[in-house]
């Protein structure tokens, strides 16, 4: 992570980075460059034509009849001046509006790359705490904020300041060296205090950076708490969290303001002097007949065109500093390479469905040991179900199954070669994942369960909503299948990914809690559901509901991130073990013999 960083801390790593998005659009930079340019001189029209009209009026005021001489020259003027408007009017509007698109492609290109590179990294990127949503989130947003607000500078401000600012300072030398260096001079005394300004803030800003992403993660987190703030009664608490986040960043807001305030002072009075000076020197040297009157307005004129970068560098200078300590965090995401998703190249037409763990190891990326020499045959065609307390490594297995993580140590096998030889994508769809708890995206729910087989015809979505159970509820909606899939119950929604699951028709299924969110009648409809997609089919499931795993082929209880037993209901029972424990237990959560005596009742 450290090369990124580094190529992204100064204006030159920042160009490097952003050539590729601006590379497209060489030929209307090219463009925009030959606009500023035209656009640099046209600017210089006004200081000489008024140096021409003060020396011109001078000279007419010792005749007998100035304004009849001087129509000719009202003329001229008038028509220069018009000439020079019109044409800035078509060279403003170019140079603005080819620079605003070339902001607007960078940013999207930006934004569109960052989404790329984010989908092909692995789940383990996601599970670090450095890479929470929000974090991303705020790194990805300021970042290309403040990436297209410094190409939007440099095409819209900064490029045409300093060409205006260079030919002046030419015009400047050409009409008296002296004059020419007093204005030099001044520039990089200002540049000096900048630089400083810069130094001083930057440490500051990357302490901004890292408030401002937990202040964003801290509001997401207490909105997607929020039923458990209020059932608590911690709104104070919370809030309190949240004050004291801001006060911390109120702080260096301040910090930040002061610094500019005074710098900016600093600067201002750097830039009155060397006026103050110009004009002390151009009267010297129209007192030393060196020249003419007109030339002190020329040499005023100028020096303000000179100095009208000065007077924009501090907005600039911040926005640069901006882009600097934010372009670090964005790239940071952007040249994670390592980070992406490992896949094979092995593809099958004939994919079985028989997994093995031999002697696996795993621990998740904060550090939590999950599996511990684990063993285990998942038959093709049978149901195999997983079965311990919470945190014994049960869903662990599902996420090595799919290649959501690589074991540490040992190996995964499907139908006798290793997992991590599959194409990823190939594996995945030929997998069926149900989660306890399944993302419903922004959109309907006829674009929901499509999810399952993007290719689906509306008539074998309504199949799958009515294996799921759903289809029933959908009609009774008011938009039906068009209804918003985030405004349904829990157990609506769980419906959905079973409803995709029998959408996508795998020869793999993976169920954990597949029925968490549901009722008991819903559950009974969607456990027969269940039971017919199981045929024929590698089945895995964990589940704390008995009349899920009664059934399977194999079972296997986990403890600690170990296998401690395994084989089927019966033969569990009888070896009295964890099993047995965590069977008899739920039986007696479930008051099974006083639900027998009402049965027989």
């Amino acid at each position: 992570m450290a090369k990124p960083l580094a190529r992204a801390s100064n204006l030159i790593g920042i160009y490097r980075q952003l050539k590729p998005f601006i590379l497209p659009y060489r030929t209307m930079i090219l463009g925009t460059l030959l606009l500023t340019f035209l656009g640099a001189l046209a600017a210089q029209v006004n200081p000489l034509v008024l140096k021409y009209t003060v020396d011109e009026v001078s000279k007419l005021t010792q005749l007998p009849h100035p304004m009849q001489e001087g129509v000719h020259i009202l003329v001229a003027i008038s028509a220069i001046l018009l000439l020079k408007e019109i044409a800035n009017i078509f060279i403003n509007f170019g140079q603005k509006f080819y620079g605003e698109k070339i902001r607007i492609n960078v940013s999207s290109q930006l934004a569109q790359a960052a989404i790329d590179k984010i989908l092909t990294y692995r789940i383990a990127y996601f599970s670090d705490e450095n890479h929470g949503s929000g974090k991303l989130q705020v790194r990805i947003d300021r970042g290309i904020e403040s990436l297209t607000k410094l190409v939007q500078n440099f095409f819209i401000d900064i490029l045409p300041l300093f060409s205006n600012a260079l030919i002046a300072l030419v015009i400047m030398y050409m009409q008296n060296v002296y004059v020419g260096l007093l204005s030099t001079v001044v520039v990089p005394l200002y540049f000096w205090v900048s630089s400083a300004q810069a130094s001083k803030l930057l440490g500051v800003r990357r302490q901004l950076r890292n408030q401002r992403e937990q202040k964003t993660s801290g509001l997401l987190n207490l909105i997607n708490s929020i039923s458990v703030i209020k059932s608590f009664v911690r709104e104070k608490f919370e809030g309190k969290k949240q004050y004291d986040l801001q006060m911390q960043l109120m702080e260096s807001q301040l910090f930040t303001r002061k610094t500019n305030f005074f710098y900016d002072g600093l600067k201002s009075f750097i830039e009155q002097i060397g006026v103050v000076l110009i004009i002390l020197l151009t009267v010297y040297l129209v007192l030393d007949q060196q020249m003419t009157i007109g030339a002190i307005m020329l040499h005023i004129m100028l020096f303000n065109n000179v100095s009208a970068p000065i007077r924009q560098l501090h907005r600039i200078y911040d926005d640069m500093n901006d882009a600097m300590i934010y372009a670090e965090g964005y790239f940071e995401i952007l040249d994670a390479d390592d980070e992406k998703e490992p896949t094979g190249s092995y593809i099958t037409t004939d994919l079985k469905g028989h997994f093995e763990l031999k002697n696996v190891d795993f621990s998740y990326p904060n550090g939590t040991k999950a599996q511990k020499n684990v063993n285990m045959t998942i038959a093709n065609g049978k149901t195999t179900a997983l079965v311990g307390l919470s945190g014994a490594g049960k869903s662990t297995v599902i996420n090595l199954l799919c290649k959501f993580y690589a074991p540490d140590s040992g190996k995964v096998l499907l139908d006798g070669r290793d997992l991590q030889e599959y194409d990823t994508d190939f594996l995945r769809n030929h997998i069926g994942l149900v989660l306890q708890k399944n993302h419903i995206f922004q959109g309907s729910i006829e674009e929901n369960i499509r999810y399952g087989n993007m290719d689906a015809s509306i008539s074998e979505i309504e199949a799958a909503a009515r294996q799921a159970y759903l289809h029933e509820q959908i009609l009774e909606l008011p938009n039906g299948y068009s209804h918003d899939a985030t405004q349904l119950s829990g157990g609506q929604q769980q419906r959905i990914a079973i409803a995709r699951l029998f959408l996508k028709n795998p020869p793999v299924i993976l169920l954990d809690e597949p029925t968490a969110s549901l009722d008991a009648i819903a559950t009974e409809q969607i456990k027969n559901s269940l039971d017919a997609i199981k045929k024929g089919r590698t089945v895995v499931i964990i589940s704390h509901s008995l009349s899920q795993i009664l059934d399977s082929d194999q079972i296997y209880v986990m403890k600690k991130g170990e296998v401690v037993e395994h084989g089927t209901h019966d033969q569990l029972m009888q070896q009295n073990g964890t099993y047995r424990e965590i069977f008899d237990a739920s039986a007696r959560s479930l008051n099974l013999d006083k639900l027998v005596d009402s049965y027989r009742n």
